[in-house]
């Protein structure tokens, strides 16, 4: 079995596959503090709840956009596992080729979204991750990734709002019934929600004008796109396991030359 690991800026996110099939998925915060211990014993806990056993994971391979904490979780790998994990740094093959003006600038976190929607929906696309920043890229239809476009989270955006002004609350994210908001908590729902449905609109349109590609397909993911995406059609797939299902496609594309170097 594969374990696929994405290091995002607020979570930790654990995929296992069997083959083509999705095991499971856990999810951690991410704290920059934790020692590889700490890292091991959390991941030994998730195998065993799911019945795995650590000799069962024949491979690890991560993604992450956290530097500091790759030598703590790596090293948890090396202990707890007696796996030296596989990372996606520049130089790994991807199937993807970045265009961009500087492709090492490109986070592993979008790469990954990139390949597993264009290997497995197609392309032309626009992948949308509403994560910590909620990022637009757009990969033709010869997996070219081309363009990007990068934009406050709608958490980074609720936060801001409710610390910069001193008689805002700090509210649940999720739609009012009505934009037609009666009380603060709501006014503020429908702002974020609204505002959020809004600018996703027009940046993919703006997107399919540039590129002159109106067929493009939309596949989105991360945890808000559950809000957004029934508010919406200009979003054509949602896709949960988007970024565990790319570090995959990854992996099995630099799976001979790492059995060689063994």
């Amino acid at each position: 079995m594969l374990m696929a690991i994405d290091v995002g800026n607020t979570n930790i996110e654990i995929g296992i596959f069997r083959g083509d099939e999705f095991v499971g998925t856990w999810r951690m915060i991410t704290a920059t503090r934790k020692t590889s211990d700490e890292y091991g014993v959390f991941i030994l806990s998730l195998l065993q709840a799911k019945g795995i056993t650590p000799k069962e994971i024949d491979d690890v391979i991560i993604s992450s956009v956290v530097p500091n904490i790759m030598y703590s979780l790596t090293s948890s790998i090396k202990k707890y596992l007696n796996i030296n994990p596989m990372v996606i740094e520049p130089g790994i093959k991807t199937g993807i080729r970045i265009q961009t003006e500087n492709p090492k600038e490109v986070g592993a976190d979008r790469i990954c979204d990139v390949v597993a929607a264009y290997y497995i929906y197609g392309g032309p696309a626009i992948v949308i991750d509403f994560g910590t920043a909620t990022t637009f890229d757009y990969v033709d239809e010869d997996g070219v990734f081309s363009a990007a476009v990068t934009a406050p989270g709608i958490q980074i955006s609720a936060d801001a709002l409710w610390s910069r002004a001193a008689q805002l609350p700090n509210i649940e994210i999720e739609k009012p019934k009505s934009i037609l908001a009666r009380n603060t908590i709501t006014s503020m729902q429908a702002g974020l929600v609204y505002g959020y449905i809004g600018q996703v609109e027009y940046i993919v349109k703006k997107i399919k004008e540039e590129t002159g590609k109106p067929q493009a397909k939309v596949v989105a993911t991360g945890g808000y796109s559950k809000i957004i995406f029934p508010e919406t059609n200009v979003i054509d797939i949602v896709d949960s396991a988007l970024s565990l299902k790319g570090i995959k496609l990854i992996y099995e594309r630099n799976r001979r030359t790492r059995i060689e170097n063994r």
